[in-house]
């Protein structure tokens, strides 16, 4: 695998796996017995290339089976933040923590710990379903033992035991990137991280896909580490973060983010918008008057279309309800639309690294 030289390599892999020291390892018994450690805990995180500050003293938590979104617009520091999160970047500055273990003084263990799903696919074509995950399962060293029945289990969870013998040539889209999540789930992971993991699928797919991924944090505690640049996707979050130029903006629920944006609107067409304006400012109404409607900001804007309707007295042509959504959110604090790319990719790097 090719990667700078400050990069450490996945969760394992080829050749001699890392040893920590020994004062690690006694802390590694002690933290896993802890189950009040946060999923994740960041604190004043920096990573500087240069004079080239990518993250600024980030600081966040993840609880244990949270699902959290990190999203940012193209070169915020999103995918910078997850790197130093996987071990494969050193930080600069602060530190961090995966399921109780530090990721610069203990590496290996927070590589045990995580599983990844990259944005580009990676599973070896010309191998079934199950000979992706038996070679999976020897790269992290899932005792074997436990190999049968973990794969059993992970193709249960994302519904692709009847596949197991078929080669993933023959997938779809969608099948494949359920088997990359369940290839990802193999060796227990306590935090799992998902690099844009249903682009390019169709919204059905899509959907699919996402009832496999909340399966695994109800049945499996799973906490979710997710980037996605699809709004609605986002909504599946329980906490949201958005990073730009380098520092986190907003963090808070989905709901709370939309609340920070502001009013839901009302926008009306009718046949007198000077005059519907006016009627309407005189009931105290918030009005902001275009050229060709009117915009009413107000609290529940569903539920205030019929008494802004009559407080117009004028004839109605038109009339639409909007509530603050994620765009909005993200165009409120970082000034761009989330899709005006594809985010950056987390994990640059390619399986043939892996490939016996």
């Amino acid at each position: 695998m090719n990667s700078s030289s400050d990069d450490q390599g996945p969760a394992n892999p080829i050749g001699k796996e890392p040893v920590e020291p020994a004062q690690d390892q006694e802390s590694e018994a002690s933290v896993s017995a802890d189950t009040k450690v946060p999923a994740i805990e960041v604190n004043s995180l920096s990573k500087k290339y240069g004079e080239i500050e990518a993250v600024k003293e980030v600081t966040f938590q993840v609880s244990q089976g949270e699902v959290f979104a990190f999203l940012g617009p193209n070169g915020a520091g999103k995918s910078t933040t997850i790197r130093m999160l996987c071990t494969l970047t050193k930080p600069t500055g602060g530190s961090a923590t995966v399921d109780g273990f530090d990721v610069q003084r203990q590496p290996t263990a927070v590589r045990r710990r995580i599983g990844l799903v990259f944005q580009e696919p990676t599973l070896d074509q010309q191998l079934t379903a199950e000979e992706n995950l038996r070679f999976h399962a020897v790269l992290y060293r899932v005792p074997r033992q436990q190999v049968d029945e973990r794969i059993d289990r992970v193709l249960k969870l994302v519904d692709l035991e009847a596949r197991r013998k078929d080669l993933v040539s023959t997938f779809s889209g969608g099948m494949a990137r359920r088997l990359e999540i369940a290839r990802g789930m193999l060796h227990t992971p306590a935090v799992l991280f998902l690099d844009e993991p249903t682009i390019g699928l169709d919204p059905q797919t899509r959907a699919l896909m996402w009832e496999d991924v909340l399966r695994l944090r109800t049945e499996e505690g799973v906490t979710i580490f997710l980037t996605t640049h699809y709004m609605d996707e986002a909504e599946y979050a329980d906490r949201i973060a958005i990073i730009d130029h380098g520092s986190i903006v907003a963090l808070d629920t989905p709901d709370e983010l939309k609340k920070m944006v502001g009013s839901d609107t009302v926008e009306l067409s009718t046949s007198d918008n000077k005059l519907a304006a006016s009627n309407l400012e005189q009931l105290g109404y918030k009005v902001k008057l275009g050229e060709e409607s009117l915009v009413v900001y107000v609290e529940n804007g569903e539920q205030q279309v019929t008494a802004i309707i009559e407080g117009s007295q004028v004839p109605i042509r038109n009339v639409r309800v909007h509530r603050p959504d994620l765009d909005d959110v993200f165009l409120h604090f970082t000034g761009r639309e989330i899709r005006e790319g594809h985010a950056e990719r987390a994990f640059p790097m390619h399986f043939r690294s892996f490939r016996r």
